[in-house]
């Protein structure tokens, strides 16, 4: 895939025009920011050459009155700035985040694969991050940098650097605001990393679990999950903002105030002779006003580098197709039922090296599909091509008749449904997980399923019953347990077909043989495809497929195939004897 370099024109096209309003009140903000911060540099100038040299009390007055409504000015515009634009900045990444996730989701699983969980939810949560310093305080902060130091450059404006005596009062005043809003920001930032812990969290369960969530159908209902998240984040990133803003701002104004004082105070010792003039210009040429914000800029600079390094990352997921192409995939399913064919079927993950290769075989509506072999054999992507996970290279699959390739994802997963041997199992309660697929099942419908998969054999035993909280991936349960519950799930979501990667193969035998009595439930008038690793379970089985370095090697029921004395024969009477 070709990568597309984010260019300032994108950005600005994407992100900033069409906030073009908040975006040019901003830029009139930091304009009005800037010249009133001017302000005080410039009456040095009627300090020295008039109220100094004609001791001009009044006037002097008028100038503290002027630099302080100045200086108020500043830290109110600063206030406001940040709570409009860095507010909106902060929402607008919370937005892309929800984009950015759904985009991952439609992905093949292929891309899944090939990517760390780790380093998606990276991309998820912290690639857009720069986005901040678009739409934030930043680009109008770098534009009114800019601005202050080229008209600072004009007027050779100097400003005096306080005396360390006399701002002793304002610091202090400022050092008891900070402690009170510390106090009160702390529990925010510790409350937002709650928060984040929460939405990352189950963001990985997410990408890990997502042949669950494909196999189910249940793409949005995991965009709605996460976009409430990404909403308490925002809201609670927007509080800390706000109180962290009036921190700066109160801190400008009184540290301004100080140097207020100093100029009056200046002024008073400089007319009573107590302070020359060379010794009070000594002083406002230590802060030179350019300095602030050509540093400022600097580091601004940087900052619109890194986002744009992560808005470059960004759109190359967000530049790549998602799996249902509506495109290709114009085929709609209001209901089918359930006859899948296999006619030449290959397919390879690298080119030139098939995995399985002219596959033909057909699955009726309500017959099982066992799929035997050793491992590498290609039974696996037999299954995954029959959940659609994956495409053949050639060849077709059709579902009641219908070309798979074409038929739309959404519509087929509605009738699909997979347990897998590794089942993936959310934190949360058994309930639930049980509800996963159907969120609004009716309360007797969540007992069929308990009842059809044994899982009340153990949630009878608990304290709090369907309840239970389980720990990430069901941690809290037996093998035995957690397969139930999948088995449970996949009952209540009542699909059409059924993808098993078999379960048994590590139970012992109680376990093992409430399962098989789940499945006899699961698998009654569903078409069902199953990766069987231990043999004698599938002996009730419609069709058996012996798959062999990717071909069928042979085909047919179990005691046909016992009569053969084939490969199957070896494989079963090997197991047998162990």
């Amino acid at each position: 895939m070709k990568k597309h370099k984010v260019s300032l024109v994108d950005a600005f096209k994407a992100f900033i025009w069409p906030r073009r309003k908040i975006v040019f009140i901003g830029l009139l903000l930091i304009v009005i920011s800037r010249l009133a911060g001017l302000v005080l540099p410039g009456a040095t100038k009627y300090l020295m050459d008039d109220v100094i040299v004609h001791k001009n009390l009044s006037m002097l007055k008028i100038l503290l009155w002027v630099v302080t409504g100045s200086i108020l000015v500043q830290s109110v515009t600063s206030y406001l700035l940040t709570k409009l634009l860095s507010v909106e900045a902060q929402h607008l990444i919370s937005q892309l985040r929800v984009k950015v996730q759904k985009q991952i989701l439609s992905l093949p699983i292929r891309y899944f694969d090939n990517n760390k969980s780790g380093a998606l939810v990276s991309r998820i949560m912290n690639d857009v991050e720069g986005v901040r310093n678009l739409v934030g305080t930043g680009l109008v902060q770098l534009t009114g940098g800019t601005l202050t130091a080229i008209v600072s450059l004009i007027l050779l404006i100097k400003i005096s650097a306080m005396m360390t005596l006399y701002v002793l009062v304002p610091v202090s005043i400022f050092a008891f605001i900070a402690l009170k809003a510390f106090g009160y920001i702390r529990p925010i930032f510790k409350k937002r990393g709650e928060i984040n812990a929460e939405v990352t969290g189950r963001l990985t369960e997410t990408i890990s679990g997502i042949r669950v969530i494909k196999g189910f159908n249940a793409e949005q209902q995991e965009t709605d999950a996460f976009e409430k998240g990404v909403e308490r984040l925002f809201l609670n990133v927007k509080s800390s903002l706000t109180s962290t803003a009036l921190l700066t701002s109160s801190s400008a104004f009184l540290l301004g105030l100080a140097s207020t004082a100093i100029m009056g105070i200046g002024g008073y010792r400089i007319m009573h002779d107590q302070l020359t003039i060379g010794e009070f210009l000594s002083f406002t040429l230590y802060l030179g006003f350019m300095i602030a914000p050509l540093v400022q800029m600097s580091n601004i600079g940087s900052q619109l580098t890194e986002a744009f390094a992560g808005l470059d990352r960004t759109e190359e997921i967000m530049n790549m197709e998602p799996e249902n192409d509506d495109t290709k995939r114009i085929i709609h399913l209001n209901g089918i039922t359930g006859n899948i064919k296999f006619e030449n079927v290959s397919f390879a993950y690298q080119e030139g090296k098939e995995v399985v290769r002219n596959i033909r075989f057909d699955a009726p509506s309500g017959s099982v599909t066992a799929l035997v072999g050793t491992s590498g054999s290609g039974k696996t992507t037999l299954a995954s091509l029959a959940a659609s996970f994956i495409t053949p290279d050639s060849g077709i699959i059709t579902i009641d008749g219908k070309d798979l390739s074409k038929v739309s994802l959404r519509s087929y997963r509605k009738n699909l449904g997979v347990v897998l041997q590794d089942e993936f199992l959310f934190e949360g309660t058994i309930r639930e997980n049980i509800l996963f697929p159907r969120p609004g099942a009716t309360a007797e419908q969540l007992q069929q399923a308990v009842k059809a998969a044994y899982v009340n054999e153990f949630t009878d035993r608990f304290e709090n019953g369907l309840d239970t909280l389980i720990g990430e991936r069901g941690v809290k349960l037996s093998g035995g347990q957690r397969q139930r519950i999948a088995i449970a799930r996949a009952v209540l979501a009542d699909p059409k077909i059924i993808i098993l990667d078999e379960a048994t193969s590590n139970l012992d035998t109680e376990s093992e043989a409430l399962i098989q009595k789940s499945l006899e439930e699961l698998f009654r008038g569903r078409t069902t495809f199953v990766i069987a690793h231990r043999l004698s379970t599938i002996r009730k089985a419609t069709q058996i497929l012996v798959i062999e370095d990717g071909c069928i090697a042979e085909q047919g029921t179990h005691q046909e195939l016992i009569d053969k004395k084939g490969r199957y024969f070896e494989l079963y009477t090997y197991q047998m004897r162990i």
